[in-house]
């Protein structure tokens, strides 16, 4: 009764024919069968493009079928060009650089992969924005003084829709803008394309080139009669490229906004070696950005990311999480809720007594890297998980990085002739060994969260409103008060920070009396934390 259904070589259907024999037995399960077959068909078909229908994608461990032709028609169905929404798919794959295009008010100064998207990144950021109230209340409050009025800003960060409130924020505050992507993967072509139609010079698309990466960046910084008096940054790409080639201008620019560890730990190195000429802000390590970007945000998204792309069960498997920073402390909270066992590596002891504190186990890479089933690295080190690891990984085992650089697995060591790479889906990929051992490699080592996932928008909101500030007070700030070096915000910004979002939680706060106050020794208005207080 099914069976006559499944000759036709419709790859999806071939897929699941052991699933529809199973259930022959009876009519009714048949029938059910059948309409999930046709489901897995046409969702393959159409390349997994609506987010209801990716529920439906296959599972990792299901062998390839062995007419290559099949395989590539059903396991690679997920383009390279798919944003997490599965809403950046595009059929040509023309180079941006090698397009023309124009919007509908003759502006020509960007380059993003589809324009004829910009609608339906328009509504993406619309939502993105509901969930922002911090940066949409700033725009509000801020918007009337123009504090940033004569601001040029170079941007180099994730370009999501989330980022797009904060890009649109400066330009209502009065700045002028031009921005890049800080990592190949993690554009949203539409909301890219939304940004340039409204007239901003944004330079990024999904699935960039290392080439093409460094090129954009340049495009933001070397423009006809624009030159830069801010930076703000994530990773510190955009810092690196201007001092490297355009050390004259980086010498003008009145401030970098850093956001990322690994950006931070650079400019602190500059600083030392004294090739850091201008005053820069630390933004990552303000209170609610640390705690909200790395702590609760991973929280979420290490699962949501891990799901996505491989379908896995997490109930007792075994997770070693490499670096039990805040990122590593997220991570493990959230596989050790949903029953993982969750071993972690770490060089700082501190670090591992709170692991040993939180009823994990503290061990060196080698001694569980053979039986573990999922490799997770949150360090901001770099080859932390080396070939050599990889070799002694059992079959199956997931491997991702959660820290902001690409450097912490060491992907180019399998990049060998004896190794197979197999795209299963969009950056998805299994590393065969000649043995048939294989393991899963989650977008090449980059960051797995902004590769596969997305960051909730009122994380993004809280660090949003701290770079905005950030950039305000190194643009107005008086010629002597920075020098160059690197600056923490003050603990009253992280506060104001805070406050504006509390209002979505429906949060009421107390206030000191006046006696309470003089007691504590505090101003009514904060700080209430002196600079050392650890939240």
């Amino acid at each position: 009764m099914i069976s006559h259904h499944n000759h036709h070589h419709h790859p999806a259907i071939n897929i699941t024919r052991s699933l529809s024999e199973e259930a022959e037995a009876s009519d009714e399960f048949g029938e059910k069968s059948f309409k999930l077959s046709e489901k897995v068909a046409e969702a393959s078909a159409s390349g997994f493009r609506d987010r209801n229908k990716r529920r439906f994608s296959l599972p990792v461990a299901a062998r390839p079928l062995p007419d290559s032709s099949r395989r590539s028609s059903v396991i690679s169905s997920c383009d390279s060009n798919s944003s997490y929404t599965g809403s950046s798919s595009d059929e040509d794959e023309v180079s941006p650089r090698e397009k023309t295009q124009t919007t509908a008010a003759g502006f020509t100064d960007f380059c993003v992969k589809n324009l004829r998207q910009a609608e339906f990144g328009r509504r993406e950021i619309d939502i993105a924005e509901q969930e922002m109230p911090g940066i949409v209340a700033l725009r509000e409050r801020a918007g009337k003084d123009s504090p940033l009025k004569g601001a040029k800003i170079v941007g180099c960060t994730h370009i999501n829709a989330q980022t797009a409130v904060l890009i649109e924020t400066l330009t209502a505050l009065g700045a002028s803008v031009r921005w890049a992507a800080c990592n190949i993967f993690s554009t949203q072509n539409e909301v890219a394309a939304a940004l340039a139609e409204k007239g901003l010079s944004v330079f990024a698309w999904r699935g960039e080139s290392e080439e093409d990466f460094w090129w954009c960046i340049d495009k933001t910084v070397n423009a006809e009669n624009w030159q830069p008096n801010l930076l703000l940054d994530d990773g510190g790409d955009a810092t690196h490229l201007m001092i490297k080639k355009y050390p004259a201008m980086f010498k003008m620019v009145k401030g970098v906004c850093e956001e990322s560890v690994t950006g931070v730990h650079r400019l602190y190195q500059l600083s030392k070696a004294g090739k850091l000429n201008v005053p820069a802000m630390n933004v990552n390590d303000s209170v609610t950005k640390t705690m909200f970007d790395n702590f609760y945000a991973c929280r979420e998204s290490i699962i949501d990311s891990l799901k996505r792309s491989t379908d896995v069960m997490f109930s007792g498997k075994q997770v070693v999480v490499c670096g039990y920073g805040e990122v590593g402390k997220g991570c493990c909270q959230a596989l050790k809720s949903l029953g993982c066992v969750v071993y972690v590596t770490e060089i700082d002891p501190i670090c591992a007594l709170q692991a040993c504190m939180d009823g994990i186990r503290t061990m060196k890479l080698g001694e569980v890297i053979r039986q573990v089933d999922i490799v997770i690295t949150a360090t901001g080190n770099k080859n932390v998980v080396t070939r050599e690891h990889m070799d002694k990984m059992k079959n199956g085992c997931i491997v991702c990085n959660m820290g902001h650089s690409n450097t912490e697995i060491d992907v180019n060591s399998l990049r060998t002739p004896e190794l197979t790479w197999e795209k299963v889906r969009s950056q998805v990929d299994h590393i065969i060994w000649p043995d048939g051992k294989r393991i899963i490699l989650l977008a090449e080592g980059r960051l797995v969260n902004l590769s596969l996932s997305s960051v909730p928008s009122i994380n993004v909101s809280i660090t949003s409103c701290t770079q905005a500030l950030a950039l305000i007070e190194l643009f107005n700030a008086p010629p002597n008060r920075y020098k160059s070096d690197v600056y923490l915000l003050p603990k009253k910004m992280d506060e104001y920070v805070a406050s504006l979002h509390l209002p979505m939680f429906d949060a009421h706060l107390s206030e000191l009396s006046d006696d309470q106050a003089k007691y504590l020794g505090l101003s009514k208005a904060g700080p209430f934390k002196p600079n050392y207080y650890r939240y």
